[in-house]
């Protein structure tokens, strides 16, 4: 059964078993994160900080000074804002400069940096211009390179990656007008080509497959050469089908870009449509088995999703920056506007969590560096409260600069004033809540990830299909496991005065969040079970709980990375001055969030949700005019040829 336009109709138990299966089923490596959720507080996984190997600093530094010196000379901010494209002429040197391959190993022609000085990289491209980094991040973050590096053949990684490393422009093609993050609707098809062999082993070395369909939000797309697209296989004698990942030429005969999309924010991002009809792709380009493409997709966001936080970090660094100059210069009743408490809390709050947001990001990305750490969860974390955060502090400036933060940068300049774009950054943040998995769904990624533990114990228990035998024995298992898990939860080192006294002031902050994830966990396993079942239906529960545990993380990175900054000399008062006032603003958070878990509106609001769907409530639209336009809440994905003028866009 299919829904409108071709798009399969699934049931809500199949999307989420096609959701499950694309999951990292194993903990092969210690979490952080992870241990966090269960109530253990690991400080051993973080503490010492983890630093770089010194080669791996001077040749990132190297490169971060010839792209400084590229940003400043070469690109003009304004200027992309205004004509709402990047210059061919800035592509190519940023190709030249060898910023396409910063991840790509030096043996296939990249630079080979760390994820530490990728990360550095992109927050100071996107300073310069965010669609810059949204480029250079969706090339290298989720497109070609990264899929290929964990899951391609020895020839696919030897045919595609000097390309993508100097000249090649790549994009991911996931998302379909009618398909968001629920990829079990996937319409998008590969069919095996006729007349092929059904010996799989004969078909991969000479077959190929059919794509057709369309999609939706193709950053990088409109310019892009090599394409990472995500297509349903049908089931067939020697093909196991499922859906499957494939890099695809963009030239390829029947793809066509339909439409270059424009949004609020990031105006030179080269985001489109794309449709695919009877594009022929050798079976040679099908990157990992049949099947295996929404593993893949999940496994390359692992460490993928810390390019988000990355600018966010580099947008905090200019709104502090601005905040300061601005609010030292400002008067407001015979003083500068700083020293009013209403706006010096402000610029408190964009200090100390621009602070906590690099310590997430720099102790997530060495972990991710050193591989000894799995970090799913510390990374889905640090996009999640490094975008929701990075737009609170854009919010504050532009309040800070009042009328000015509001206005234009060009039509300050014009009547006279310095262009600061206070409104373009605000706007230009707002869509990292939604890029690569809106807030909404990292909640439920991140929850399903936390209570990953609890379900492997018993989840047989609370599933409503399995049998009598099965939820007999996954009662003994949970029995034994909670009843060596439960007493660790009440009590521990947070209770003890002395704890942590290495950290000086800031053990507190450490006692704390020692004891509030004891609570966590706590917390977690009467959810499960008073709701049991039910639980996974309880968003607003679950992403509470996760608000809590992206807190004591940023809590945790930002004592770590005060007390390895005093240790070594650099700025380490005022170091641990930043973490001290960023853990006191987050505990409020905290403790706000724990009564909130337990004291919300959750059941009115469904009651109401259910009134506004049902028309109960349109009495109240009554007295407006709708501006909105005709047509369809959604695009016709019809597979087919295009009916539209092809506006790829090669970089000349």
């Amino acid at each position: 059964m299919t829904a409108p336009h071709g798009t399969p109709k699934v049931s809500e138990r199949e999307a989420r078993r096609v959701a499950e299966a694309a999951r990292e089923q194993d903990w092969r490596k210690p979490s952080f994160a992870k241990e966090l959720f269960l109530g253990r507080f690991r400080l051993d996984l973080i503490h010492p900080h983890p630093l770089p190997a010194r080669d791996d600093v001077d040749r990132g530094e190297a490169f971060l000074a010839k792209l400084r010196d590229f940003c400043e000379t070469k690109i003009d901010g304004a200027l992309i804002e205004r004509e709402s494209k990047i210059p061919d002429e800035v592509i190519n040197g940023l190709k030249e400069l060898g910023a396409l391959g910063m991840k790509i190993d030096t043996k296939y022609g990249g630079l080979g940096l760390t994820q530490v000085s990728y990360n550095k990289a992109l927050a100071l491209a996107g300073s310069a211009s965010p669609a810059i980094g949204a480029l250079l991040s969706a090339h290298q973050s989720i497109g070609v390179p990264q899929p290929l590096k964990l899951f391609g053949t020895q020839e696919q990684r030897d045919t595609f990656l000097p390309r993508c490393a100097r000249t090649d422009i790549s994009a991911f093609l996931l998302t379909e007008p009618d398909v968001g993050s629920d990829p079990a609707r996937l319409a998008t098809s590969a069919v095996p080509e006729a007349g092929g062999t059904s010996r799989s082993s004969d078909f991969e070395s000479g077959g190929a497959y059919v794509l057709d369909g369309v999609k939706l939000w193709t950053t990088n797309g409109v310019v892009a050469d090599l394409l990472v697209v995500m297509a349903r296989v049908p089931k067939s004698e020697g093909h196991k089908g499922g859906i499957t990942a494939f890099v695809v030429e963009a030239d390829s005969p029947g793809v066509t870009v339909e439409n270059r999309n424009a949004f609020m924010g990031l105006r030179g991002i080269e985001n489109g449509v794309t449709r695919f009809h009877q594009v022929r792709v050798p079976a040679s380009h099908r990157i990992g088995p049949e099947g295996a493409g929404l593993k893949i997709a999940l496994t390359t966001l692992n460490t993928g999703r810390l390019s988000l936080p990355a600018m966010c970090v580099g947008a905090g660094k200019w709104c502090l920056k601005i905040a300061r100059e601005w609010s030292a210069v400002r008067e407001q009743w015979g003083r500068p506007i700083a020293q009013h408490e209403a706006v010096g809390s402000k610029i408190s709050f964009i200090a100390a969590t621009t602070f906590a947001l690099e310590a997430v990001l720099d102790l997530s990305s060495q972990m991710a560096d050193e591989d000894r750490n799995d970090i799913r969860i510390e990374a889905a974390l640090a996009k999640l409260y490094g975008s929701e955060m990075a737009w609170l502090m854009a919010d504050e400036l532009v309040q800070i600069r009042g009328g000015r933060g509001f206005e234009t940068a060009d039509s300050l300049a014009a009547r006279g004033e310095r262009a600061v774009p206070a409104e373009q950054i605000l706007r230009d943040l707002r869509i990292n809540r939604i890029f690569e998995g809106s807030t909404e769904i990292m909640h439920l990624l991140i929850a399903r990830e936390a209570v990953d533990a609890h379900l492997s114990v018993a989840g047989d228990l609370i599933d409503p299909d399995k049998k009598l035998p099965e939820k007999a024995k996954a009662g003994a298992n949970a029995a034994a496991f909670y009843a060596r898990w439960l007493p660790k939860l009440l009590s521990g080192p947070g209770q003890l005065p002395h704890s942590y006294q290495e950290f000086g002031d800031l053990a507190q902050h450490l006692r704390y969040v020692e004891r509030s994830a004891r609570k966590l966990a706590r917390s977690t396993f009467y959810a499960m079970s008073r709701w049991q079942g039910r639980m996974e239906t309880k968003q607003g529960f679950l992403g509470r709980i996760v608000d809590i545990g992206a807190e004591l993380f940023a809590m945790s990175a930002a004592c770590v990375r005060a007390e390895l900054l005093r240790t070594t000399g650099e700025h380490g008062r005022e170091a641990h001055q930043l973490a001290d006032v960023f853990c006191r603003q987050a505990r409020i958070r905290v403790d706000e969030l724990f009564e909130r878990l337990w004291a919300n509106t959750d059941d009115l609001d469904r009651r109401v949700v259910t009134g506004v769907l049902a028309g109960s409530y349109t009495w109240l639209e009554e007295g407006v005019i709708d501006p909105s336009g005709d047509g369809p809440w959604i695009a016709d994905a019809t597979p087919g040829p295009a009916k539209r003028d092809n506006v790829h866009r090669p970089i000349r």
